[in-house]
């Protein structure tokens, strides 16, 4: 019997997968689980809609991060906190930090867990932190940090 997989079957194949497995296999074991589906012309019609679908929502994801990753090339956000001797900050600033002030520097929300920093910034000074966005598009932020 040739099934349409709804979900992920070890040793059988991934979701969205047309494959050809064994009746009672089917009938006993991936349809009646939720597992897959049998492979009518409907629903392989279906199935290759949907992948049309979703494929032009991840190009539309990957342009739109494109974009914002051109935005961000040319610009440097400023974050202003109280320091003390040798250039040290007090307390540090973290992914959350940096993520607020881009939403208020540019208007643009960027998440925190997409931005990658080995440690928080500790220190005075310029500091590039990179941020993966949609559809294996990264960015870089310029973060200078001054003191009060």
């Amino acid at each position: 019997m040739i099934v349409i997989l709804l979900k992920d079957v070890k040793g059988t194949g991934k979701a969205g997968e047309i494959v050809k497995v064994s009746d009672g296999y089917a009938r006993n074991m991936l349809i009646p689980r939720g597992m897959a589906k049998e492979a009518t012309d409907g629903n392989v019609r279906s199935l290759e809609k949907a992948k049309a679908v979703q494929a032009q929502k991840d190009a539309d994801a990957k342009a739109a991060a494109e974009k914002l990753a051109e935005e961000l090339k040319d610009k440097e956000i400023v974050i202003r906190t109280k320091g003390g001797e040798g250039g040290k900050l007090f307390g540090s600033i973290t992914t959350k930090d940096i993520e607020a002030a881009v939403k208020d520097q540019l208007g643009v929300k960027i998440d925190k867990k997409k931005m990658q920093m080995e440690s928080p910034i500790k220190h005075i000074g310029s500091h590039e932190v990179a941020v993966k966005l949609a559809g294996g598009v990264a960015a870089v932020i310029r973060v200078k940090v001054e003191a009060e």
